[in-house]
């Protein structure tokens, strides 16, 4: 035992052959529990490679705060660029909200939000420059519908659309203009029951799939009708009673 101890002493235990990666500035101890020795590789660090593997997690830091730092610029621009408009009448489409600001500027995209059982909505308007938002502040207070609108400055951007949810011909546009989506569905109740009950205010349905897990106590569904025109007369009390 004393001849190995006496070996060992004479060991570098800087020298990288000597001290593995996996055990680098970490604290020993002996048997007793003593604290042996706290290794630092501070004269091997380019000969481990740690210090340009730190350069490279720097050099990645960098460039991730770089594009944080740009995408945060890009999306305070398209804010600068968007209006917040509210007191929306409910007869009042996404059309006739982008027609009333055409003359502000050319309109990126316009999203009217809002729940249908509520008097009044509200949208987003995205303008390709900021002299166009700043122009459209001006028409607050105009007649659209039976409700004066306000347009104020946005404080959030317009999340952007999945384009492969949007339809991607002229029929699935007009099956996307037949079909409803509902909440809130007992589980009790049978696609048949729903159908029925659709039918009996609405109109004939076409086809609709229901929608539901164990993780939820209510279901959802699609309702695609056969004729756009018979849902959008009774839309509202169908809507109010599912």
């Amino acid at each position: 035992m004393r001849d190995l101890e006496e070996l060992f002493s004479k060991l570098n235990p800087m020298a990288e052959e000597f001290v593995p990666t996996s055990i680098m500035d970490r604290s020993y101890c002996g048997e007793n529990g003593g604290r042996v020795a706290r290794v630092y590789l501070k004269g091997t660090r380019d000969s481990w490679g740690f210090a340009r593997k730190k350069k490279g997690r720097l050099d990645n830091q960098g460039k991730r705060r770089a594009n944080n730092r740009t995408s945060m610029a890009q999306r305070e621009d398209v804010i600068r660029r968007t209006v917040y408009v509210s007191d929306i009448d409910h007869q009042v489409t996404e059309e006739h909200l982008a027609a009333l600001f055409i003359n502000c500027g050319q309109v990126v995209d316009c999203r009217v939000c809002g729940d249908p059982k509520s008097v009044l909505r509200f949208a987003f308007i995205e303008f390709t420059d900021e002299e166009g938002a700043r122009a459209a502040l001006s028409l607050s207070g105009t007649m659209l519908g039976f409700y004066p609108v306000k347009v104020t400055p946005s404080k959030t951007a317009i999340a952007p659309v999945n384009p492969t949810f949007l339809p991607r011909s002229d029929d699935e546009r007009e099956m996307c203009v037949r079909t409803v989506y509902c909440t809130n569905i007992d589980k009790k109740v049978t696609q048949a029951e729903l159908k029925l009950f659709f039918e009996s205010i609405c109109g004939e349905v076409y086809r609709m799939r229901v929608l539901g897990d164990y993780r939820h106590h209510t279901c959802i569904a699609f309702v695609e009708f056969v004729m756009q025109s018979t849902f959008s007369t009774n839309s509202h009390g169908a809507y109010n009673e599912a």
